[in-house]
């Protein structure tokens, strides 16, 4: 009786401690993601008419702030090497820019005024002047870490199976427990007896783990996708990749040769 008690409750609290587990190591894939922006960015002073603020030199005069205090509008470089600090657009410079953060291409993109720079990309070359368009929790990154968010938070079709299923099966499994521990002691049992059954009854029906297993599975599943690189837009997604049976990949040079097959 009492090393049952004790392996049931070890299994439990090991069970607690896998679903802890996971639901943390994928809390840490969302955050390594996030964490791919820039810290800081070296924003363009400019004076009480708007325009920059010129040196002697004829170079800009900068000022090194968070990348949080960076306002749609302003103007900030990126050297080579350095990551863009958020979205904008080029105003002056040309470089090519390492965009596989977003693309999964390994080949930089070229850049030049007018076109558009995603924040946490890579700028291998040239020196840029970039007017940022979208900050904060607007810009391409956030977003992204958004949907992931929502991706494990959201419900697939076999989770809510598993809802409705235990909706019913709980409140059964605890009926037949009740009636268990009634019926036992009706039939002249001891308390003890009656009581080990109605307990077996509930650890072998295990009611809870029906509507635990599947919403961690997914909370796994989205989270690991994000750490290396898959973006799953929601639950159902997931669920639904065990219909597919055939996998186009349009990545030239990446993850293809050139050749259909």
């Amino acid at each position: 009786y009492f090393e049952v008690a004790a392996v049931v409750t070890t299994f439990l609290l090991a069970g607690r401690y896998a679903e802890h587990r996971s639901k943390r190591r994928a809390g840490d894939a969302l955050r390594s993601l996030l964490e791919l922006g820039a810290k800081e960015a070296e924003r363009v002073v400019t004076g009480p008419d708007g325009n920059p603020v010129v040196r002697d030199d004829g170079a800009y005069v900068t000022e090194r702030v968070a990348v949080a205090a960076l306002r749609t509008g302003d103007l900030f470089t990126a050297r080579p090497g350095e990551k863009v600090a958020t979205d904008g657009e080029v105003v002056e410079g040309t470089s090519a820019v390492d965009t596989s953060l977003l693309t999964g291409e390994p080949v930089p993109q070229d850049v030049g005024p007018g076109d558009a720079v995603t924040g946490a990309t890579v700028n291998t070359s040239g020196h840029l002047l970039v007017r940022a368009t979208r900050v904060g929790a607007e810009t391409t990154l956030a977003q992204i870490g958004r949907l992931v968010s929502q991706a494990q938070t959201g419900k697939a079709p076999v989770q809510r199976l598993a809802d409705r299923i235990s909706a019913v099966f709980v409140p059964i499994v605890l009926v037949l427990s009740v009636l268990t521990l009634a019926g036992w002691l009706l039939a002249g049992a001891g308390t003890q007896f009656a009581f080990t059954a109605a307990v077996a009854v509930l650890i072998i029906a295990c009611p809870c783990a029906l509507g635990l297993a599947t919403p961690t599975a997914l909370l796994v599943g989205t989270g690991r996708g994000a750490q290396l690189g898959v973006l799953i837009k929601g639950p159902e997604i997931l669920e639904s990749t065990r219909r597919v049976d055939t996998v186009v990949l349009d990545k030239t040079g990446t993850v293809t040769q050139g050749a259909m097959a």
